[in-house]
């Protein structure tokens, strides 16, 4: 039973493993929209509405219980129950900035105006800027893994010996992986860690970055005096109780948010059975393709689903979080070997992809195919 065990392990491991075909597709998006329900495609302001009010009500919770009872609690106790806190609020947290990152898609309502108005609150909250993350992912789903013109997750090269050579060893993977959840977060958006590179210093604070053309300038500047008045607030709730309370309140679960949000888009553009394109072969349809739907257990319904249900929102991204994984059920049979589902387990997975999905390269034989490949 345990050598069947493991071979019916590695045949799963195998078929996990199966790369996605590079030719180009059969189908259009015309097709995939054509196959799902038109109900998916209703963006209710009621049910949305929802679903935010419904995680703003976790989230104080969370705090009243925290903020009243741990403190009540004897130290050995305390020691326990502010991770235990933590961890729940930071889930939270990221559930209501990925219905953020929904207004930003105009996925919420029907009212563009309406989404970025609390897009912007929301994201401000959490010292994301809005506009800014809102028009560079927007970038990002229009390029998704072109070598060239994608905005986030590059992969390195080979001939980038720090992480092909130097990095490439279970300490380094180690070290990484601490280093990309506590701090990928914040140096992204300052100083464009992970993102493509421009001529010029590409920050997403900055108005004049080359990140943003010319007529998205203005809300920069308006994501800019979002995030101080965020930190004004900061300032001023530590002020009034101590730098100590806000931490444990807000600080350490926003850390936890941070590490979240890192955690799951890695996995959603790191695997090795996904390709990267150059300008040679890639076209919008493989590139939207190139992500992969995960099983995060409950935390698929924390995070509405952006873990589960990833793909169909890389094809049609304002399809609202609510029906994304009856779109995804209804594209599947068309999408065939195109597309891609990982049940690895989420922590097995993460390891995996850290240890394999180090550098790109072409095939041998197949230097000016204009396909790349994850390589260790």
């Amino acid at each position: 039973m345990g050598a069947g065990g493991r071979m019916n392990e590695a045949t799963i491991d195998k078929s996990v493993m199966k790369r996605v075909p590079t030719e180009k597709t059969p189908f259009q998006i015309s097709d995939l929209k054509k196959a799902i329900p038109p109900h998916c495609f209703k963006r209710s302001l009621a049910t949305s509405s929802y679903y935010l009010f419904r995680d703003i009500a976790i989230c104080y919770t969370f705090y009243y219980l925290a903020s009243n009872y741990i403190p009540l609690l004897p130290k050995p106790l305390s020691y326990i129950a502010w991770p235990i806190y933590w961890f729940c609020q930071g889930s939270s947290f990221m559930g209501i900035w990925s219905i953020g990152h929904d207004l930003g898609h105009n996925a919420f309502s029907e009212y563009q105006w309406l989404d970025d108005a609390l897009g912007f609150v929301l994201h401000s909250s959490f010292l994301t800027p809005y506009f800014s993350f809102k028009y560079s992912h927007r970038s990002h789903h229009a390029h998704t893994n072109s070598m060239e013109y994608d905005e986030v997750w590059i992969p390195k090269r080979k001939a980038d010996t720090l992480y092909s050579e130097v990095l490439n060893n279970p300490l380094g993977n180690m070290f990484m992986t601490v280093v990309r959840l506590l701090l990928s977060f914040p140096m992204y958006f300052t100083f464009n860690i992970h993102g493509r590179e421009y001529d010029g210093f590409a920050s997403h604070f900055y108005p004049q970055s080359p990140i943003f053309n010319a007529s998205e300038r203005k809300q920069i500047w308006l994501s800019d005096a979002g995030m101080l008045i965020a930190f004004y607030a900061l300032y001023k709730v530590a002020a009034a109780t101590s730098a100590s309370w806000l931490f444990c309140i807000y600080g350490a679960p926003l850390l936890v948010m941070n590490g979240h949000f890192i955690f799951f888009t890695f996995l959603h553009h790191s695997h090795p059975s996904l390709p990267h394109y150059d300008s040679r072969e890639w076209d919008w349809i493989r590139g939207a393709l190139c992500t992969v739907d995960r099983d995060y257990g409950i935390f698929n319904t924390i995070f509405h689903d952006v873990t589960c249900a990833h793909v169909v929102h890389h094809l049609i991204s304002t399809i609202p979080h609510y029906h994304t994984v009856e779109a995804t059920k209804a594209i599947k049979p068309i999408l065939g070997d195109y597309y891609k589902y990982d049940d690895t387990p989420i922590l097995k997975a993460f390891w995996r992809e850290t240890k394999e999905c180090i550098f790109v390269e072409p095939d041998q034989g197949a230097e000016n195919s204009g396909v790349y490949w994850f390589r260790r």
